[in-house]
């Protein structure tokens, strides 16, 4: 590397520097080499500074953020990433792209970003899905604790029961019914891993029935084979089928949520179905690669925030069954921690985990 005059005056006034201070506190004071502290002062010179790292997190976001969902389009967690990245962009002066990475109850996705660049432009629109995929399909390259940095939990979904309306099943005691007299129509579509499944397996648990789980991709594709006639039943997330009940494509047998989805006010709980013990429901909630800047957190926390609490957005979800959720960064993170310990229990009783 070459050496400037001016580095060469440098030196030697350093050099000067350190041999007085070696004469007054002794031989602990090391003297670099000439060349070597000019390589090194070099490379602390290319390192950004502290005040730099600062402009850059106070000018986040400068570009598009790209906000990843593990479910196909038009599922429920779409549905909220579109709400969410059409309100929150003029609040954060820059677009937010949806990404589709369905697959393996939304890992796939989830693993996607935990491995992306910590900076706040790549986030995951997480489900309570995530957490029950990963109880009963543990992926060692991801851990939830360890791989995310909790931002907002935004919305909460109620899980709605239906059936084909051709069929004679007109209430979940005829359903059970069904499934116990004959145990081979007993077909339940479902995303494996997906919260949906686990209130399917709580829901036969609770009813003393065996349902044989039919897997798909999302939550439209596994609510179409019941309209088509090809499964029997399937328990969905309210924005997903509100629109096929309404149309009579689909007939809503009960909600999984503990009081009557706002959506569907007609549809009763399960408790008032005559099969207590059915509580369920699914949270959104953005999450950011591990060791993202907490400013940057705190931002993209209060602009998510303020976005689903704007009325274009409140009136678009509460037609799709949603209801609004406000929780930070550290109220996300121990919310996500009480669920897990809550699904890990029900799993565990359900047979569908050993430990």
């Amino acid at each position: 590397m070459p050496v400037t005059g001016e580095q060469s005056e440098k030196y030697i006034a350093l050099s000067n520097a350190f041999r007085s201070a070696k004469s007054k506190f002794g031989e602990d004071i090391v003297i670099l080499p000439r060349r070597t502290f000019l390589h090194l002062a070099a490379g602390a010179a290319a390192l950004p500074s502290l005040s730099q790292r600062t402009a850059a997190q106070d000018a986040y976001p400068s570009r598009p953020i790209h906000v990843v969902i593990g479910f196909t389009p038009g599922s429920a967690a779409d549905v909220v990433a579109r709400v969410l990245s059409q309100a929150a962009a003029p609040l954060l002066g820059q677009q937010l792209v949806v990404e589709n990475k369905p697959g393996a109850g939304s890992s796939i996705a989830a693993e996607y970003v935990a491995h992306a660049p910590n900076d706040g432009y790549t986030v995951f629109l997480a489900t309570l899905s995530i957490v029950t995929n990963q109880i009963i399909n543990p992926n060692t390259a991801l851990d939830l604790a360890r791989d995310f940095e909790p931002v907002a939990l935004l919305q909460n979904a109620a899980i709605i029961l239906v059936v084909n309306p051709a069929s004679d099943i007109h209430s979940v005691k005829d359903l059970i019914a069904l499934c116990k007299a004959k145990p081979d129509q007993a077909l339940d579509s479902n995303v494996i891993g997906s919260m949906p499944h686990f209130a399917s397996e709580l829901f036969a648990q609770k009813a003393g029935i065996e349902l044989t789980q039919v897997p798909y991709q999302g939550s439209p594709q596994a609510a179409q084979d019941v309209i088509a006639g090809r499964t029997l039943m399937t328990f969905s997330p309210a924005s997903t089928v509100v629109g096929q009940i309404a149309a009579g494509k689909l007939r809503a047998l009960a909600t999984t949520t503990s009081k009557r989805a706002g959506a569907l006010p007609d549809v009763p709980t399960m408790t008032e179905a005559g099969l207590p013990g059915v509580d369920a429901s699914l949270w959104f909630g953005l999450l950011a690669p591990a060791g993202t800047p907490r400013p940057v957190v705190d931002k993209l926390a209060v602009a998510a925030r303020q976005a689903m609490q704007t009325p274009a957005a409140t009136e678009t979800l509460r037609k799709q069954g949603d209801d609004p959720l406000d929780a930070g960064p550290d109220e996300f993170a121990a919310f996500m921690h009480s669920e897990i310990a809550r699904w890990r229990e029900v799993a565990r009783a359900a047979g569908m985990i050993k430990s």
